[in-house]
């Protein structure tokens, strides 16, 4: 099979790119060919794939906007030069233009828009201002290239949905493939054995929850963990972020947590964190598909998460708590204590995470991907 896959990057680090990434691999590893049209693309890809770079004016680097207009442009023409058609080209959001078999979604921007908490609506600067055009022009573009699509794949439940209500996406033409994670940095700890602390600036001997996301802006909602946690005692938590810009170290201490919260900063050893917590806390306000979650899953440990947040449906039943409303502190506080009080019940949590951490593979969502490659390929 000749696949084409147009995206921006295609790299291991990068959120979107790793699951690019992935999907590359798994193709070249069923025999396929590979042509891509992108801007960053792993090394160690290069020499089995074919590879049509993007070119790009360095200053789009810095400046989104233009970049990603610029980025289609060039790539439709990129596509229309080919004089050999791939069997299947799968676009990612706004890449190009031009009719594609399947697009795939990981974040929908004519639903930021609506949120409460877009960047615009909480800074009323010039900041603000560029934000809520970025979003609206991604809005627009990305709703005719979803159009263009014959299948559009959405990376949770939340996104499926967003893409059916606010974009018109027909419903038989909607698909859900969860994002992954690396089995191989992201595992539980074998049963019985007690998390290690070494080395890694947390506390011994208490009951230690993590939240990881970016902690200057308030879509995230660490303001309403903290305040939940002021309410529960006997326990830590372990918050991996950027502290530059962030309010919350100021909140902790207003609140009177500071010798129980821990603000690690950016950490790039996520895995062994979780792996040496009790529980991931995560009740975003709003979330498209978070990477994170699976990652988090992977790792075998409860999860505190809000039923509104995209991709909670990869935590299994029974191996975490949801509530409603990430904004109700009094149903987070509940949550919290259940967590913390409740060893037997936690330790519940912990196995059932445990036995279905391995449904989190890259491989396996490889494969979904490669199906659906196969599927539509043979209805040409």
């Amino acid at each position: 099979m000749h696949i084409g896959i147009v995206t921006h990057n295609i790299l291991p680090g990068d959120g979107q790119g790793r699951a690019n990434y992935e999907i590359v691999k798994y193709a070249l590893k069923q025999g396929a060919r590979v042509r891509v049209v992108a801007d960053a693309i792993a090394e160690d890809l290069l020499p089995d794939i074919e590879v049509y770079r993007v070119p790009l004016p360095s200053w789009t680097h810095k400046i989104n906007l233009p970049k990603v207009a610029i980025f289609a442009h060039r790539a439709d023409r990129i596509i229309q030069s080919w004089t050999e058609k791939p069997d299947i080209l799968h676009n990612y959001g706004y890449c190009t233009s031009l009719p594609h078999d399947i697009n795939t979604s990981q974040y929908v921007h004519a639903a930021w828009a609506q949120s409460t908490f877009h960047t615009s609506r909480t800074n009323r600067n010039l900041y603000g201002a560029y934000q809520w055009l970025y979003t609206q022009s991604n809005a627009h573009w990305e709703r005719h290239a979803y159009h263009q699509a014959r299948v559009v794949v959405a990376a949770s439940g939340t996104v499926r949905e967003e893409l059916k209500t606010l974009v018109g996406v027909p419903e038989d033409r909607l698909r859900v493939i969860n994002n992954g994670a690396d089995l191989n940095e992201f595992y539980p700890l074998p049963e019985g054995e007690t998390p290690d602390r070494t080395g890694l600036e947390l506390p011994e001997n208490v009951v230690l929850g993590v939240f990881a996301g970016d902690i200057r802006t308030p879509r995230k909602n660490l303001d309403s963990v903290l305040k939940a946690m002021a309410q529960v005692e006997g326990f830590h938590l372990a918050v991996v972020g950027r502290l530059e810009g962030s309010p919350y170290p100021a909140l902790a201490e207003q609140l009177g947590l500071t010798k129980r919260v821990h603000f690690l900063d950016f950490r790039r050893d996520i895995a062994a964190i979780f792996r040496a917590s009790d529980f991931f806390v995560f009740p975003s306000r709003y979330e498209a598909c978070a990477l994170v979650l699976s990652e988090a899953a992977a790792s075998g440990i409860p999860i505190l998460s809000s039923r509104t947040t995209g991709g909670a449906e990869v935590i299994a039943p029974g191996a975490g708590l949801l509530i409603d409303d990430p904004n109700d502190i009094k149903a987070l506080t509940g949550a919290l204590k259940a967590l913390v009080q409740q060893p037997e019940q936690r330790a519940r949590m912990q196995s059932i995470a445990r036995a279905h951490a391995s449904e989190q593979s890259w491989e396996k969502i490889g494969k979904q991907y490669y199906g659906l490659y196969e599927e539509l390929a043979q209805k040409q």
